[in-house]
């Protein structure tokens, strides 16, 4: 029947429902992607001895977006800890260790922010913070990336934990007072012809924030400490350090560790990545123009590709154009020089905005140094702020369709479903949206993951109750994250691996 003005009762009902309709967003169906249903599945092995050598693969998808040549850039492979575990421990038994782990680094960066940004009577170093006061995921052993880096003259290659929540680099050194287990024999300064011990007078042993003085061999003495008791002491010196195709940077100082307790695993030490004065990336930007960029590859899938987490150091680490990556500024701390900042102004949800993520509840307050977002390297599960993650579930919850929700949740994650014996299934998308414009698509499998072998898969965020939220490599995944200091940015490029 047509509607005509003779109907004005059925034409004013039929406005009405249509305006309903826009107000409920029923107007704008939600935006869906499909999700391959893989289940759990054990680690690749660690990094082979020779995975210091080339690969062509990594050089052609990198160097054909870059802007400097590739003289001023160095490449290395990065092995995911779980794999320390591959050969010997069940696939889910690896996952609830890692976010044992996970739990531990996020307590250990909520400390050291409360340490930074708390009163100057209490902040008893009250100098750039805490490089080396409870700074480090290799809380709970929690470092999650290694990588095979040759140390000394001639070269010892050794696993190194890279951490973009750390600044001093250091390893594990002979003669070795008390040393924890690593995967390579303990690097013996006394065979190197490049090191050398910093002098305790030097600028370089003034920049450290706990530091002491071998009046003997009048040498700098350095101490980093980290929130699970965990601690590294020793000698601070200047080494030579060798990457992939025999790239040799020298003159780095580093941490050289002859009494090192707790629960470190496997690596010889860690190269901090992060915003401080020591961190490798600053050290070295002379050479390598502060900026750097990674790829972590998701490696506990059954159906991951054959692709290799990589870091790559100087021109090749930004992408030629940047219509394909997504950047925000970076955002600074003034009370805390190490993290990288950035601004998280919301997340939709099926295409549409989720109202109660606030960008207020997720900003940095410039005055105290609390709040904010970071994005981390060693944090392996998204956090935000607790009214921000609520309002973000509750949306995807709603969006998703036709999923058997599975009982109880798994460990930190409360939101989960049974997907056995499904091949693939609909969700809901889910993009970041950053400051100046940036929107992070997330893929499918970087939200609702695998947490066993049975199907079970899980919402990948979590909520956090610390002041800081963090953006983790969970849902960094796949994405080459660049850290371009040199022009204040955060980059995100999709399938950058």
């Amino acid at each position: 029947m047509a509607v005509t003005a003779s109907h004005p009762l059925l034409l004013l009902l039929l406005l009405s429902l249509r305006l309903l309709a826009v107000a409920n967003g029923a107007s704008k169906p939600l935006a869906y992607q499909t999700l391959v249903v893989t289940p759990l599945a054990s680690p690749e092995p660690l990094l082979s001895e020779d995975a210091d050598g080339d690969d062509e693969n990594l050089a052609s998808a990198v160097e054909s977006e870059t802007t400097l040549p590739s003289s001023s850039s160095l490449h290395v492979h990065l092995s995911h800890r779980d794999s320390v575990l591959a050969d010997t421990t069940a696939a889910e038994q690896i996952f609830r260790l890692r976010l044992d782990r996970d739990a531990a680094r996020v307590e250990t960066l909520s400390q050291t922010l409360a340490v930074a940004t708390a009163p100057p009577a209490a902040n008893v170093t009250g100098r750039r913070g805490f490089s080396s006061k409870v700074v480090s995921g290799l809380a709970q052993g929690s470092g999650e990336y290694f990588a095979r880096i040759g140390i000394g003259t001639p070269a010892r290659y050794v696993y190194m934990v890279l951490d973009t929540g750390s600044d001093v680099v250091w390893l594990q050194c002979a003669p070795c007072r008390r040393c924890y287990s690593q995967s390579d024999p303990i690097f013996d300064p006394r065979n190197s012809r490049s090191y050398a011990a910093v002098p305790c007078g030097a600028p370089l042993c003034r920049r450290l924030d706990v530091a002491g003085c071998d009046t003997r061999r009048r040498s700098c003495l350095y101490q980093v400490s980290y929130g699970d008791g965990s601690i590294t002491t020793g000698e601070f010196s200047t080494e030579t350090l060798t990457f992939r195709r025999s790239t040799r940077v020298s003159r780095i100082a580093l941490g050289c560790g002859h009494d090192n307790e707790g629960l470190f695993v496997a690596a010889a030490g860690l190269l901090g990545l992060g915003r401080g004065s020591l961190s490798f990336p600053s050290q070295a930007g002379r050479r390598f123009g502060r900026m750097f960029s990674y790829c972590l590859v998701d490696r506990t899938s059954a159906g991951a590709p054959n692709r290799s987490s990589s870091v790559v150091f100087g021109g090749s680490a930004v992408p030629r154009s940047s219509a394909r990556v997504a950047y925000t500024p970076m955002v600074r701390n003034p009370k805390v020089d190490t993290f990288y900042y950035v601004e998280l102004m919301g997340v939709s949800v099926g295409g549409a905005r989720v109202t109660g993520v606030l960008a207020s509840d997720l900003r940095l307050d410039p005055t105290t140094g609390r709040g904010g977002v970071i994005v981390d390297s060693g944090t392996s599960v998204t956090r935000l702020a607790r009214p921000a993650y609520q309002a973000l579930r509750d949306a995807f919850k709603a969006g998703v369709s036709g999923l058997k929700l599975a009982p109880g949740g798994f460990s930190l994650f409360d939101t989960c479903y049974d997907l056995s014996g499904r091949t693939e299934v609909k969700v809901p998308t889910v993009v970041l949206h950053l400051a100046g414009g940036a929107a992070v698509s997330l893929p499918a499998e970087n939200y609702l993951i695998p947490v066993d072998t049975k199907g079970t898969f899980c919402f990948a965020f979590a909520g956090t109750d610390s002041g800081v939220s963090i953006i983790g490599n969970i849902q960094q995944q796949g994405f080459r994250v660049v850290f371009d200091a040199e022009k204040s940015r955060v980059g995100f490029m999709p399938r950058g691996c």
